[in-house]
């Protein structure tokens, strides 16, 4: 990043012991960088929990390049962007950056930039306004707070229904972890979601990953894109001692709403993402045929708010 352009990006740093996070409002409200720093001997050490934002995303504003980024006002895909619900259509138009694809995915909120509230050293503020449009017709705001501390960074992000009617709603975050060799995964969840070739849910099943996650598994052996029901709103990430740094874990802990989770984990790939839900893809559309158990989702009355808490607390010697 040249200083120009440092110089044009806002940044948020929070600081606490030997945790540093820093934020990206204009990015889609996203995290740039979760990261320890500390001094070994004569020199200055430090590793990152979550994949660190590149220079080139940071420039042109790409989340899909941040550490981690805020799903508002729904999670994941909902198939070809259309829904409907008590009388309004939805008519999403498909939003990845990167990639041509009918389904639109992720919600509003991280393709858009955000406004500082209020920032100290150890607590940030961020919000975010949107008014209806054919796409996604309600208005909401929506809000994440920030705090850290020596031992853990604590995130809450909440949706409220500036609208005149109801409106469906899901909340969430997208982190990306680091996958180094020997990364060990173990969260413990009832059921998956089988996807098909685009990532779009078909039915559930049990067994297979969802065993294999539950014991814990290394991640190299698993190539999934799916979402998980019956979560038991904690996922555990281990990492051998390596160049990196010394053998580390880091516990994601969510509560309720975020009843839901998803693994990216495609093979060859040097990142995975672990995302806290509160629905499952695509739900408007299951939810006739599955009903609202295995999918999620809220229904917001005319100023109601929907908030969700998770942390990410890293363990080191």
């Amino acid at each position: 990043m040249t200083p120009d352009s440092l110089a044009r990006q806002q940044l948020v740093t929070l600081a606490a012991g030997e945790l540093r996070l820093v934020l990206a409002p204009e990015v889609g409200g996203s995290i740039a960088s979760f990261s320890r720093h500390w001094q070994e001997g004569r020199q200055r050490r430090a590793l990152h929990w979550l994949r660190p934002a590149t220079a080139t995303g940071l420039v042109t504003r790409n989340p899909l390049e941040m550490a981690s980024f805020p799903l508002v006002p729904f999670c994941n895909r909902i198939r070809n962007g259309r829904a409907s619900f008590e009388g309004r259509e939805i008519r999403f138009p498909p939003n990845h950056p990167g990639e041509d694809s009918p389904h639109p995915l992720h919600g509003i909120g991280w393709l858009q930039p955000w406004q500082v509230a209020e920032a100290s050293a150890k607590h940030a503020q961020l919000s975010f306004a949107f008014q209806a449009n054919e796409a996604w017709p309600w208005s909401f705001s929506a809000r994440q707070q920030f705090t850290l501390d020596e031992r853990a960074l604590e995130v809450t992000i909440s949706i409220r229904n500036e609208d005149a009617v109801a409106m469906p709603a899901g909340i969430g975050h997208h982190p990306y972890f680091p996958h180094h060799r020997g990364t060990y995964l173990t969260s413990r969840s009832r059921a998956m979601w089988r996807g098909d070739a685009e990532a779009m849910p078909l039915d559930l099943q049990e067994g297979g990953p969802v065993d294999a996650l539950r014991s814990g598994v290394e991640l190299s052996n698993l190539d999934l894109d799916n979402n998980f029901v019956g979560w038991e709103h904690s996922a555990r990430v281990e990492w051998p001692a390596d160049l990196h740094g010394p053998a580390r874990v880091l516990t994601l802990q969510a509560q309720p709403p975020l009843d839901y989770f998803v693994l990216y984990c495609p093979r060859g790939v040097e990142s995975f993402c672990a995302e806290p839900v509160s629905q499952c893809t695509d739900w408007l559309n299951l939810l006739p045929q599955y009903g609202r158990e295995p999918l999620g989702g809220a229904r917001l009355a005319p100023g109601e708010t929907l908030s969700a808490r998770f942390t990410l607390r890293p363990e080191w010697n």
